[in-house]
């Protein structure tokens, strides 16, 4: 398991560099740029907007940014004259903030080494600003997956002992609903119901203003988690429902779920003892993703209910063009998403004993 691991770690490497650089190609060539975002609705010189794209390190080629952005700058000066200052460039200009004197080296060291930049908007460090979204991510990501596993689970076990019944037919037709109703459309809704008409929930936010700025801990604010934790939830308890129950159906009618009843088994014991084990095995398939993708955020629920979070980052990042902290949530999701497969893999060998990787 061991060097299977550590194989596909390996082989994830230039699919990760893959989708940097698509990524960043794509941020690029979409129309404005960061000088535009920033300097919305001013009047400014074109001087001006040039020194500003100089500072900010966007008037190069895509390629250029891209190798600045992934390794540094460090390494593109040289100093000619022997006199300790940098006056010489590979590929960049000296002059990065436009006050007509050359930059130190070293000015910008990549993700290689850890430095994912600075943010255009917040002009804080981006992993500084990542750091502060994580833990509103994770709160509403973790309550929706447990909540869909918990409430989907079960129900696909039950809809699958009692096939064709009430109970059946109910849940795949709430199954169907969950998931063909969008996601801002229900959170609106119930933003209106329980916000707005009966005031009973907020209608968004992680918790009420305080004069320290942090959130009490989670029991003191459940309030503000239920909403958008029930919107996130839907389509996992639909499609954990869904399948479960498929794989349910599989099981049993094997040959070891007979004998167990045969052998005077309470039905129970059966389903969620016997049965529900293997009928686990496809489930691992999403699972996997589903927990890594958990540092990916809900952009569109987060936006809805005002959650602090990731996805609202990122979405935010998109539209001001703030090209660090994109990258930055793209090389996270990446990550995410290559050790979610990875994870699933080592799920099927702890489920399932006969699947052996070595």
């Amino acid at each position: 398991m061991v060097k299977y691991t550590i194989r596909r770690l390996i082989q994830a490497l230039p699919t990760l560099f893959g989708i940097t650089i698509l990524s960043y190609l794509l941020m690029t060539a979409a129309p404005g740029g960061p000088v535009a975002a920033l300097t919305f609705g001013q009047r400014i010189t074109p001087q001006e907007r040039e020194a500003m794209a100089a500072r900010l390190g966007v008037n190069d080629p895509w390629p250029v940014q891209y190798l600045r952005w992934l390794l540094g700058d460090d390494w593109m000066r040289w100093d000619s004259d022997g006199d300790g200052v940098s006056d010489g460039s590979f590929l960049i200009p000296l002059d990065a903030d436009g006050d007509g004197e050359p930059e130190p080296p070293g000015t910008r060291l990549g993700i290689i080494r850890g430095d994912f930049g600075t943010s255009f908007y917040a002009r804080r460090p981006v992993l500084q600003v990542i750091v502060e979204r994580i833990p509103a991510t994770l709160e509403l990501g973790l309550a929706s997956l447990l909540v869909g596993l918990i409430v989907g689970v079960p129900i696909g076990i039950i809809a699958a002992v009692r096939r064709g019944g009430l109970f059946d037919n109910f849940t795949r037709i709430m199954a169907v609903i969950f998931n063909a109703v969008p996601i801002f459309w229900l959170g609106l809704i119930l933003i209106l119901i329980f916000g707005s008409m009966l005031g009973v929930l907020p209608m968004g936010s992680r918790c009420a203003p305080t004069l320290i700025g942090d959130c009490p801990p989670i029991y003191a604010r459940l309030n503000y988690l239920l909403l958008p934790m029930l919107v996130l939830s839907t389509g996992g308890i639909a499609g954990y429902s869904r399948y479960m129950r498929t794989a349910m159906l599989d099981v049993i009618g094997q040959d070891y779920i007979r004998t167990a009843k045969a052998k005077g088994l309470r039905p129970r014991q059966v389903w969620f003892g016997h049965a529900a084990r293997n009928a686990l095995i496809p489930l691992a398939t999403f699972l996997g993703p589903a927990i890594t993708g958990l540092l990916g955020g809900a952009a569109i629920t987060e936006t809805i209910f005002s959650w602090p979070g990731l996805g609202r980052l990122a979405v935010a990042a998109v539209v001001q063009q703030d090209y660090p902290v994109v990258m930055a949530v793209v090389i996270m999701t990446s990550i995410a998403t290559i050790l979610g497969y990875l994870l699933s893999d080592i799920l099927y060998a702890w489920i399932d004993p006969r699947i052996r990787f070595d």
